[in-house]
């Protein structure tokens, strides 16, 4: 069933058209994803169907009772209001009812003995009674839990923007809808909360239209796609995926109907150019018909980033952690931390909001002292570090003087001399639009241009704290490709599982209470332990059977010649594994042979893992044999 349609709808920004007289309609329970480069209006588009923002022109229509939610990119909460108060507001008495109920609770904690308080307790336990609320109130009360949102009385204005997000978001999904907009919703979010939103929202009473740089999200949420490109609005059915199929298609028959096009305009043109016979109206008409032949255009050029920033030679010595740790307060980030960082490594840290992520990468790149401990850095470092908070972003610069402040030029992988104008195409920053201030972009147009700043620094090690937030999957998935031939090291925190399993082998886990470890796989692998782990516990937990007296261990002949030269094999993988790593830092600019090596290099470490396992395993078993000895 229909229940929001939207008409000719048409929105201006300055001298930019973000869509043009576009028309869409949303029915019951549909999940859909608004996807499009930084810079369409994806946010605009949320924020006209809110009523927050005017379009310039058309309709939009839904039933006089209809109610919608609306999540914003950046929370907008009401300064002096309680958590409480703000997750709760809203028109629907029902939440009233809970508010009121939640803050009366909350008053007879801190005063039990409060009379007034009790009789008042008592009151509107019945109205919640006679409201039918409790089921609301457990949903809500859920929702909060999830979301780690347990500091009801807390002021707004105090909160992080972590924190403040989620609050946000637990009001738009308590606040009863028929229709949910989300923008952003997984931002500032860690893992773990990401995968039980993906979990609720399939079950959500009304419509949902999101925007999200999550690929796995959208493509496990959504029913359908809309697609913002060029002023306008194409709808596919099916999740992510199959829109990317589909998008590949629609693209190939706009090729066909161009070439189409043209070719009927060049026998037109032909036609009146020989001067055919025909009466005057006849050739009028015809006229008429090229002139506006040429006019028409078609959409066939994709919006892709072309990344081919070299980076500045790397030795063997890049960075080494020893017995770090950093302490905020009484109790430890992070603590006697020790790593050594190699050419080539690809690493993701990840772990709970708040437990050091950013505190790591902002030690390591000398940003913070440790309270204990030091970080070695290679002499032939050159150190990018791609920010969440991008300080040194002057909002008052035109978008040109602000790239060329690093370069006027610069030489790419290849070892092509491109201008930063050029780049600036590339970055899907036209000529016509390099003179734009940046305080008049858009928050993802703002992060694509600050990531190009950032590469054409030309590091050989890469820091990336958050890269994936604001970004649209266009951007996301050329960036990861670039990844993929980087000669240097790359170091990223992140909470975009998609983004994690594309561009790293290795990683930091931050367990919370200070403990770090290490993970050699991408996040689908290290999750998917995670997940087993409580099985092979509740396995142990059982109580074992009565074991007869243990046989005496001794090695099979097989495993005996297995055992006198797997350390020299170790030893060898080893060898070859630095070899490898010398060559890629000597082969340069010769990406092709930098991917050679490093993927020999990737599945020599996968052997030497195995070896490593193996002669634990061997090991064991020689212990035993010696104790027996004795």
């Amino acid at each position: 069933m229909r229940i929001f349609s939207v008409e000719n709808l048409t929105k201006t920004y300055g001298d930019k058209q973000l869509f043009d007289r576009i028309a869409f309609h949303i029915e019951s329970r549909e999940r859909i994803g608004l996807v499009g480069v930084n810079g369409t209006g994806k946010s605009t588009l949320l924020k006209v169907l809110a009523g927050i923002e005017g379009a310039d022109s058309g309709d939009i229509d839904h039933s006089k009772t209809f109610q919608m939610a609306y999540l914003a990119q950046e929370p907008e909460l009401t300064a002096g209001k309680t958590v409480l108060e703000e997750v709760f507001s809203g028109t629907s008495p029902i939440l009233e009812t809970i508010r009121t109920y939640e803050e009366a609770i909350a008053a007879l904690e801190k005063n039990p003995e409060d009379t007034k308080t009790q009789n008042r307790l008592f009151q509107l336990q019945a109205k919640m009674d006679a409201e039918d609320a409790w089921d609301a109130s457990t949903q809500a009360k859920t929702i909060l839990t999830k979301l780690g949102v347990d500091y009801y009385s807390s002021s707004v204005d105090t909160l992080s923007g972590g924190q403040r997000k989620r609050v946000a978001l637990a009001k738009a999904l308590i606040q009863p809808a028929d229709l949910l907009l989300l923008d952003e919703p997984t931002n500032h979010l860690d893992n773990e909360t990401i995968e039980w939103l993906e979990s609720y929202l399939p079950n959500y009473p009304g419509a949902l239209l999101l925007v999200t740089h999550d690929r796995y999200f959208l493509n496990r949420i959504t029913s359908h796609i809309f697609e913002l490109e060029l002023g306008s609005l194409y709808r596919y059915d099916g999740n992510y995926e199959t829109y990317l199929t589909k998008k590949a298609e629609r693209k190939a028959q706009t090729l066909l109907d161009q070439e189409k096009h043209q070719n009927t305009l060049r026998r037109e043109l032909a036609w009146l150019r020989r001067g055919a016979k025909a009466r005057t109206t006849k050739q009028k008409a015809r006229i008429q018909r090229v002139e506006e032949m040429k006019e028409t255009k078609f959409q066939t050029q994709d919006n892709e980033l072309n990344l081919q920033v070299g980076a500045a030679r790397l030795g063997k010595r890049v960075l080494e952690a020893k017995d770090l740790t950093v302490q905020f307060g009484e109790k430890p980030l992070f603590s006697h931390f020790d790593f050594l960082f190699k050419p080539g490594d690809r690493i993701g840290i990840i772990g709970p909001n708040g437990s050091g992520k950013t505190s790591l990468l902002n030690t390591l790149a000398g940003r913070i002292l440790p309270t204990a401990g030091e970080v070695e850095t290679g002499e032939t470092v050159k150190l990018g570090y791609y920010t969440q908070l991008q300080q040194d972003m002057d909002q008052q610069l035109r978008i040109i003087d602000y790239i060329k402040e690093v370069a006027e030029v610069i030489t790419t992988a290849d070892g092509d001399v491109i201008t930063a104008e050029q780049m600036l195409e590339q970055f899907l920053f036209p000529r016509s639009h390099q003179y734009t201030y940046i305080h008049r972009l858009s928050g993802g147009e703002r992060k694509r241009l600050y990531l190009l700043r950032v590469l054409m620094e030309e590091p050989n090690v890469l820091f990336l704290d958050e890269p994936t937030n604001d970004l649209d999957t266009e951007t996301l998935g050329i960036l990861e490709d670039y990844l993929d031939g980087y000669p240097g090291v790359v170091i990223t925190v992140s909470h975009d599982r998609y983004f994690l399993d594309r561009v790293v082998d290795q990683l930091i886990v931050f367990e919370g209470a200070g403990a770090v470890s290490t993970f050699y796989g991408n996040y689908s692998e290290h999750r998917e332990k995670m997940l087993q782990q409580p099985k092979v516990q509740q396995q142990k937990a059982a109580p074992a059977p009565e074991r007869k007296e243990k046989k005496k261990q001794k090695l099979s002949y097989k495993e005996q010649q297995e055992w006198n030269t797997i350390e020299d094999e170790i030893a060898e993988l080893e060898e070859r594994i630095e070899a490898c790593a010398t060559g890629i830092t000597e082969a340069g600019s010769d990406s092709e042979r930098v991917q050679q090596l490093f993927t020999e290099q990737q599945e020599l470490e996968q052997q030497l893992e195995k070896k490593m396992e193996r002669w634990e395993a061997l090991s064991l078993v020689v212990e035993e044999i010696e104790s027996q000895k004795h």
